[in-house]
């Protein structure tokens, strides 16, 4: 009898041990989850809050480190000009004048330029410029723009025509025709002959006036005179003294209806 009770004694303590080593095997295996507490918030104090802010210094705004290629120009100060008193510039005006007589306006001052249009008597104009000596004035309609030359002897001026400005205008060009070539000048004392190869004109662009132009400055007693000239064949002669500090020279283009070919220069002979 008490063998038997010796033994169930002997085998429930079998049975808690292996209970108890089952239950630490599992409590090994399975980890115990703490789960952590939300931190206490601290209320901070102005003071507090006051000493944790940086400290923020003003200042300027930031300066652009780009090199900058431009450099500023320098101020201009503009001096004005004098001139001596003893040489002051002339004063221009327009002037107005009556055609006294039916009269030829032309594309120059002087009769070998090409006819532009008529002039009636009675007609009044505007005179806006001159040739140097006064001898051929540039009229246009009052307010107009297509003026003309014409020789201020047909015309009663209403003024001084030497205080009206000295004016040349270029000539209409002729896009047909080449300038005149193989010119050639020689003198023989105050004479001097002027040549070159003759130019046939188509038929229909001849004009009344001269194929030929050429412009000269010539010294007549010791005073370079612009003059046009006007030749009727390929051969010219012109008076032209010795007597001028500044040197003669002319040039010479052919003229037909439409216009002026370019000019060739005259190779004036000293």
């Amino acid at each position: 009898m008490l063998k038997t009770r010796t033994k169930l004694t002997l085998y429930r303590s079998v049975i808690l041990i292996g209970l108890a080593l089952a239950l630490l095997g599992t409590a090994c295996s399975h980890p115990v989850r703490i789960t952590p507490q939300p931190p206490v918030e601290k209320v901070l104090s102005k003071p507090e809050i006051t000493a944790l802010m940086p400290s923020v210094t003003a200042s300027s705004p930031p300066t652009a480190t780009g090199t900058s290629t431009h450099t500023p120009s320098p101020t201009t100060t503009q001096t004005p000009t004098i001139h001596p008193t003893n040489t002051p510039l002339p004063t221009y005006v327009v002037l107005r004048g009556e055609v006294l007589e039916r009269a030829n306006c032309r594309y120059g001052p002087g009769a070998p330029y090409l006819y532009k249009y008529g002039l009636v008597p009675g007609s009044n104009l505007e005179i806006i410029g001159r040739n140097d000596r006064g001898t051929w004035i540039l009229v246009q309609a009052i307010g107009g723009n297509n003026s003309c030359w014409v020789k201020a002897s047909l015309m009663e001026i209403q003024g001084e025509v030497m205080n009206i400005a000295p004016t040349y205008l270029p000539l209409p060009p002729s896009p047909y025709y080449r300038p005149p070539y193989g010119v050639q000048a020689e003198r023989q004392g105050d004479q001097v002959t002027i040549r070159w190869i003759w130019i046939r004109l188509r038929a229909g662009d001849e004009t009344a006036e001269s194929p030929y132009l050429i412009e000269a400055w010539l010294c007549q007693d010791g005073e370079l005179v612009f003059t046009p000239i006007g030749p009727i064949g390929p051969e010219v002669t012109v008076t032209d003294q010795a007597s001028c500090a500044a040197p003669s020279h002319g040039r010479i283009a052919l003229a037909e209806k439409h216009g002026y070919s370019q000019w060739t220069e005259i190779p004036w002979p000293d």
